[in-house]
C-alpha cells in the first residue's frame, strides 16, 4: 500500500488498521490495532517486545499493539513480509541478506540492544571448547530464531558436526538441566530469564566463543562484534568472552510515516520505563528488561545497512533541529 508521508491523523489511523489480510472491516475512527512479533517462550525478546506494545498502546493515541509469539528472529521476517503483522523484533545478522540489502518491504525503526550469543553446559561437562561439541546433542534454539541463524554460522565457521535439536530457550534449559541434551546456544540479552532460573537451580558453566567471535567477523563484516557476558550475570558463571548482536524493531514499509513518528517517539522518550516490562508477561516486574536501559538515540540510529522507515528517519531528523 503506498502512502503520502505526513498523512492527516484519521488517515495514518485507518491505513494502519487495514494492513493485515483478511481484515473486512474498517476500524473505528481514531483507532488502530497493530500486531508485534515477539519471540518465544523464556527469551528476551517475549519481554521487551510486552514491554514495547504496552508502552506504545499508552502513548500513541488510539493505537493498541499486541504481541504475537513466535520463534523469533527469522519468524518474525517471515511473519511481517506476510502481512500478518506491522512491528517484529529480529537479530541484525538475521535481517541482513547476502547483498547487504534489506529483506523486500521491510525497514527499521532503530535498534535497540545488543545480544550475546550463550553456549551454556552444566557444571560438570566435558565440554570446554567449541569443537569438544562434535557429536554432541545440542539445542540450537527454536527454528527460525536468531539463535538458530547465529549457531549454526558458528558451528559451519568451526567445522564442527553437532546433533542439533530445535528448542526454545526454556525448553533448552529443562533439557539441559535434565540430560537431554549436552549444551545449548542461545542469542539473547544479558541476562536472559530461562539462563538465569537454570543457574540459580544448578551449577552451570558457559563455554568461551572469541575464536568464534573474530571468525564470524572475518566471514561476515557488519553485524558481529565481540562481546563479554559479566560475571554479574548469572550465579556463578565468570566473565566468558563471546559474540554480540545488534536488535532491531522491524516495521513494514507500508506502515504510514505519522504513525512510526509516534512509535519511534514512544520508544525514546520512555526508554527508561521500558526496563519494568510488559503486561502480558506474568514474570515482569521491577527491572524485567535491562536491556532496554541500552535503548539510546545515539545507537538506535545504528543500524547498519538496514534504512530507517521514512517515519523513523524524519523522527531523527527532528531531534537534530
Amino acid at each position: 500500500m503506498g502512502v503520502e508521508p505526513r498523512l492527516s491523523r484519521r488517515a495514518v489511523l485507518l491505513a494502519a488498521g487495514g494492513l493485515l489480510a483478511g481484515c473486512s472491516r474498517r476500524p473505528e475512527v481514531d483507532q488502530v490495532r497493530l500486531r508485534l512479533a515477539t519471540g518465544p517462550a523464556g527469551a528476551v525478546y517475549r519481554r521487551i517486545g510486552g514491554s514495547l506494545a504496552e508502552h506504545i498502546s499508552g502513548q500513541v493515541p488510539g493505537a493498541t499493539v499486541s504481541t504475537v509469539p513466535s520463534g523469533a528472529s527469522t519468524d518474525n521476517i517471515r511473519m511481517l513480509r506476510a502481512g500478518e503483522v506491522h512491528l517484529g523484533l529480529t537479530s541484525l545478522d538475521a535481517l541482513i541478506t547476502t547483498d547487504g540489502s534489506a529483506p523486500e518491504g521491510l525497514s527499521a525503526i532503530c535498534r535497540l540492544y545488543d545480544s550475546h550469543l550463550h553456549l551454556v553446559v552444566m557444571a560438570g561437562s566435558a565440554i570446554d571448547e567449541l569443537r569438544d561439541l562434535e557429536g554432541k546433542r545440542i539445542s540450537l534454539g527454536a527454528r527460525d530464531s536468531g539463535t538458530e541463524f547465529t549457531s549454526m554460522r558458528v558451528l559451519q565457521l568451526g567445522v564442527v558436526d553437532a546433533d542439533g535439536r530445535y528448542l526454545s530457550q526454556a525448553a533448552s534449559a529443562a533439557a539441559l538441566r535434565d540430560g537431554e541434551i549436552d549444551a545449548m546456544f542461545s542469542l539473547t540479552g544479558v541476562p536472559t530469564p530461562a539462563i538465569t532460573e537454570l543457574a540459580q537451580r544448578h551449577p552451570i558453566r558457559l563455554i568461551p566463543l572469541e575464536a568464534q567471535a573474530d571468525a564470524l567477523f572475518a566471514a561476515f563484516p557488519g553485524p558481529y562484534t565481540p562481546a563479554m557476558i559479566p560475571a554479574t550475570a548469572y550465579a556463578g558463571a565468570p566473565a566468558t568472552r563471546t559474540i554480540a548482536v545488534p536488535n532491531v524493531l522491524l516495521a513494514r514499509n507500508d506502515l504510514p510515516d505519522d504513525l512510526v513518528h509516534a512509535i519511534t517517539d514512544t520508544i525514546f522518550t520512555h526508554a527508561g520505563t521500558i526496563t519494568s516490562g510488559g503486561r502480558d508477561e506474568a514474570e515482569a516486574g521491577p527491572e524485567a528488561v535491562p536491556e532496554a536501559w541500552q535503548i539510546n538515540v545515539r545507537t538506535g540510529i545504528a543500524t547498519a545497512s538496514i534504512p530507517l522507515h521514512p517515519g523513523a528517519a524524519a523522527w531523527f531528523r527532528d531531534r537534530k533541529r
